[in-house]
């Protein structure tokens, strides 16, 4: 690039003739570049201070600044209230008010005393200074008196042993002497202690503020602000009860000044955390202290699910137990099923070992004759928690059971082989299979009801996961009647129905798990027929209300406080079933959780308890039947089994053939084939070898065309 070239002519008063006049001329090689503008003082000054303002030393500075001003202010308050205290009565009013508040009108008797004593003693020193100035006077005219005699009658001994009188004085002149040193001593002194006795008060004021941390949390160091694992004591519940942003009882412990402690029970240890009862002052319910948990919990520098408030039966008081903090993410260990290989079960005196509860100790759930509920958001648990209930009833040999997955992806496959009866899939013909299965269950009860009085019938467990699909099935049979919805015309809602109203009379129980309810997968006559109703998270409180009923939320029971994805397997209970603190209307559960391949060798234990079981995967309907090769399926591989039993497993496999079968049935079916009911044991049953011999010898004389049929 070259310079821009200019002409400069010299300008003249008029220009000589024939030439033109003075030009100024600017002629560039290549076009101008256009210059940037330069940035304004003032707006790099304003960038340098926000940057400098918004520094992290900045920060820090401005907040240790303020926390050592704040500690030394505070730590003056700190010393000023306390030696109010000691001066006055101010402590003893406190603790009367206090007591008052509490309704602890005995308490509040014992303090006034204690005041009115105090006071008594305050006014007899108050008189005695009164008299002081005089009897001081007194006093120190005759112990000087009496200060100089002693020192004279010395001076006089030592005179006479020295022989001279000059030593008479000689200790009177000695304490002189002493007594103008230590003035000069303290004209040294004073000086300095006079300029250096304020920072040295000032540093004790800021030692006081420093030790109770007497300064907002925004100006606390880091590990100091974020209170991670700061242990439970009094004086941190009554600061966060009074932070909680009620009014009414912020005022009260106000009022009470540090003597709020007084609402508070001892705190005890439970499990991984503590546990503490408060009595709210008067005008304050506990409705309000629950509504606030998150902000109570913060307050005590925990997490919200670390923070539970419960209603125990005192009246105006609150039950929180507070857990050490990250505790409850630490997991619980495997279930007694796992760990102990001998460990059996009682359906009518055992306990299923569920899990733990939030003290640590074990949760163990008592499912005799108890109808069972468990919901909860997809994939918090539910199936697991249903199912080790389901693995522990198995090791008890003589309960049956009867299973629907809905869901269908295998996470009850190990029953098979142990259930009378499993369906497993989604689709809407599972969902009539299942009714049928639930159907079916209903005339064994109804067979069951109608026995002699007295007679003893096994648990007969019907267990449906995934309900929501049968009540929400479109499906309708050929009679025009839905099977799922929540009306009297719905097939699976009745069943369900007929056994939650007379079937733990006969041992005959309806489980089921169901995701997320509502009004439409859940009706509430189906919900409120359960005796045990467990939750895992929610999303709201109403569903937790449809999972647990009014009395349990009202009570402090909040599946939907729990954490989604973080606390699968915590579970909400309320049952007669299991152990719940006394004044609590129910308990959260922290549940053991049994994999997939744990619960296969569980499932094999149960099965080398049994003779074995033919488990149907499918109920069958048709037009036709043959009775004596449907017999001989159910009976499988088991070398013989009891009449009543196969008459159950006739019934599982259909309802329509065989549910109203009697044992007079089964035998004139069984008569003349040489498959006849025999004794074992003194109980009747039917032997395989038998009907495979009946079978083989039918087939052989021709006779399989189906004529001892059954009609459907």
């Amino acid at each position: 690039m070259t310079d821009n070239v200019v002409h400069l002519h010299k300008p003249t008063d008029t220009p000589p003739a024939g030439t033109t006049p003075t030009v100024l001329t600017v002629v560039p090689d290549t076009p101008p570049t256009p210059a940037t503008a330069p940035v304004p003082l003032w707006v790099r000054s304003g960038r340098a201070l926000k940057t400098a303002a918004t520094h992290e030393t900045t920060k820090t500075t401005v907040r240790a600044v303020a926390r050592h001003t704040l500690y030394t202010i505070n730590g003056g308050r700190i010393v000023a209230r306390r030696t109010w205290d000691g001066r006055t009565g101010a402590r003893y009013e406190r603790m009367l008010r206090a007591a008052e508040a509490a309704g602890n009108y005995e308490a509040a008797t014992e303090w006034e005393e204690r005041l009115q004593r105090f006071r008594a003693a305050r006014h007899h020193r108050r008189m005695d200074l009164l008299h002081s100035p005089l009897d001081a006077a007194k006093g120190a005219a005759v112990g000087t008196g009496m200060g100089i005699g002693v020192l004279v009658a010395l001076g006089v001994v030592m005179a006479l042993n020295t022989k001279n009188v000059g030593d008479v004085i000689t200790p009177l002149s000695a304490t002189i002497d002493f007594i103008a040193l230590l003035i000069r001593i303290v004209h040294i002194v004073w000086g300095p202690l006079v300029s250096v006795g304020p920072f040295l008060a000032l540093l004790a004021l800021w030692m006081v503020g420093s030790k109770q941390q007497a300064a907002p949390p925004w100006a606390l160091p880091a590990n100091a602000r974020s209170g991670e694992g700061e242990p439970i004591t009094p004086s941190i519940v009554v600061k966060a009860l009074r932070d909680l942003g009620v009014p009414a009882l912020r005022n009260a412990i106000k009022e009470m000044g540090d003597a709020g402690a007084a609402m508070l029970g001892p705190i005890r240890i439970a499990g991984c955390g503590v546990e503490v009862d408060v009595t709210l002052p008067s005008g304050v319910s506990t409705n309000e202290v629950q509504g606030k948990r998150r902000k109570l919990a913060e307050n005590l520098s925990r997490h919200e699910h670390e923070v539970f408030i419960t209603i125990p039966e005192a009246a105006r008081t609150v039950r929180l137990w507070v857990a050490d903090s990250g505790a409850l993410d630490e997991p619980i260990g495997p279930s007694p099923l796992v760990t102990d290989e001998t460990m059996t079960a009682d359906y009518a005196k055992g306990k299923a070992p569920w899990g733990q509860d939030l003290r640590g100790d074990a949760a163990a759930l008592s499912v005799y004759q108890r109808h069972l509920l468990i919901t909860g958001l997809s994939n918090q648990g539910k199936t697991v928690a249903l199912r080790s209930l389901a693995l522990w009833l198995a090791l008890d040999r003589s309960v049956q059971f009867l299973m629907g997955d809905l869901k269908g992806v295998g996470d009850w496959a190990m029953f098979n082989g142990l259930a009378t009866t499993l369906i497993q899939g989604p689709t809407d013909e599972h969902v009539i299979q299942v009714t049928e299965m639930v159907e079916g269950a209903v005339d064994e009860m109804n067979r069951r009801i109608q026995a002699p009085p007295g007679t003893a019938f096994p648990a007969l467990i019907v267990l449906v996961d995934e309900a929501q699909v049968a009540f929400m099935c479109p499906v309708k049979d050929e009679d025009g009647r839905y099977y799922g919805g929540s009306k009297a015309t719905s097939r699976y809602f009745m069943a369900v129905r007929k056994i939650h109203n007379q079937g733990r009379a006969v041992n005959v129980l309806m489980w089921q798990g169901t995701q997320d309810p509502t009004d439409q997968n859940l009706p509430k006559l189906v919900r409120e027929g359960a005796h045990t109703r467990a939750s895992l998270a929610l999303g709201t409180e109403s569903q937790a209300r449809m999972a647990l009923g009014d009395k349990a939320v009202d009570g402090g029971a909040a599946p939907n406080l729990l954490r989604p994805g973080l606390d699968q397997g915590t579970l909400v209970v309320a049952s007669s079933g299991i152990d719940i603190p006394k004044g609590q209307s129910s308990i959260t559960v922290r549940t053991h959780y049994v994999d997939d391949d744990a619960a296969v060798v569980i499932t094999d234990r149960a099965k080398a308890m049994r003779d074995g079981v033919t488990t149907l995967t499918v109920i069958e309907r048709g037009e036709d039947r043959d009775p004596l090769a449907d017999i001989a399926a159910v009976v499988g591989d088991a070398s013989r089994v009891l009449t009543q039993d196969v008459l159950k497993r006739l019934a599982a496999l259909n309802t329509g053939a065989y549910g109203k079968w009697s044992f007079i049935d089964l035998k004139r079916v069984l008569d003349g084939t040489g498959a006849e009911p025999y004794k074992s044991d003194g109980r009747m049953v039917v032997g395989r070898d038998r009907l495979t011999r009946a079978l083989t010898n039918r087939d052989t004389d021709g006779n399989s065309d189906g004529s001892a049929s059954a009609d459907v």
